[in-house]
């Protein structure tokens, strides 16, 4: 854990709280937690990959640590919740970021690949809620749930996705009524896509490459991650209902209605084109997901993405 003192007292409302990010050991997360730190917070980062945690943490400019958890495993989540109050302090910003993702038919996607994506999302976000809101209740602070566009645009070969990420922000909403009397804040991030490990992985594979060559612009372009983290971090400076990054996924919701509609049209006509052609589906994606797969030790192969010893590719530094 590093250590530093206080730069500038009072200087930014972040300065000095603690903040825990869920996912923290790439992609969004890692630069959620670096805008954190830059804002003067200490930081837990939580995750399942421990080399690139450790690696984070000492990288970040202010008092940061690891902690190696599943967010699925309650014992452990409970734990690692009472070793953050004991090295930091009583956080006051929790950041729900953890998530895998699959693609492919539903006919074609293995059962177990299929419901390990609803665990980590949507089981592993209550789970962060709930072992977190005893501190958020003291500090009376503020839960962020990072969702998706998806959430709001529903698309066809992504069911397990758009499943856990509706449930979260309807998961959101509820805890927002529930603990809002108690001074507790809670926010919803809609995101599209990032420049991530998980997406250039995604890329590579047919049904992603079958997707995005039919998404209209602006839903096609990657953007920064850091782009999303410093939008995700104003969000929690002003404890935002909603935060949307990039700004037109706001248009989005505003013709929430007519989505699924639109989305079943256009893609009859796109899925139709190809006839009776297989489109394979993908296994959980990127380095990220070969952590959370239960099922990696006894199929080592189910990842061809993941070099030997570890590496991912393409890797991703953010």
């Amino acid at each position: 854990m590093r250590t530093r003192s206080r730069r500038h007292p009072d200087a930014h409302p972040l300065e000095g709280r603690v903040a825990v990010v869920t996912g923290a050991a790439r992609g969004i997360g890692a630069s959620t937690a670096y805008a954190l730190s830059r804002r003067g917070a200490r930081v837990a980062l939580l995750g399942l990959e421990e080399e690139r945690l450790h690696r984070l943490a000492g990288s970040l400019p202010g008092p940061a640590a690891p902690w190696t958890v599943d967010v699925t495993d309650t014992d452990a989540l409970t734990e690692t919740a009472a070793a953050v109050r004991d090295t930091f302090g009583t956080p006051s910003v929790v950041v729900a970021n953890a998530g895998v993702a699959i693609g492919g038919p539903l006919l074609e996607c293995d059962p177990e690949d299929w419901r390990r994506v609803i665990e980590v999302n949507l089981v592993g976000s209550a789970l962060t809620a709930r072992c977190f809101l005893p501190d958020l209740l003291r500090s009376r602070g503020y839960y962020l749930q990072v969702a998706s566009l998806t959430a709001l645009a529903p698309t066809p070969l992504l069911t397990a996705y758009c499943a856990s990420k509706s449930g979260v922000e309807a998961f959101a909403h509820a805890l927002r009524a529930e603990v809002s009397h108690r001074g507790v804040g809670v926010g919803i991030a809609y995101l599209n896509w990032a420049d991530t490990s998980l997406i250039r992985h995604a890329d590579q594979t047919a049904v992603f490459q079958m997707l995005r060559a039919h998404l209209p612009w602006p839903a096609s372009v990657n953007q920064d991650a850091a782009v999303y983290a410093d939008a995700m971090v104003r969000g929690i400076e002003r404890r935002s209902p909603h935060v949307y990054a990039p700004q037109w996924v706001r248009g989005a919701q505003a013709v929430r209605a007519l989505m699924p509609a639109l989305v079943v049209h256009y893609f009859r006509w796109v899925l139709a084109t190809r006839g009776n052609n297989p489109l394979p589906p993908t296994g959980l994606l990127g380095p990220g997901g070969a952590a959370a797969d239960t099922k990696a030790r006894a199929r080592p192969d189910r990842h061809p993405h993941i070099r030997p010893g570890g590496q991912s590719w393409p890797y991703d530094t953010t």
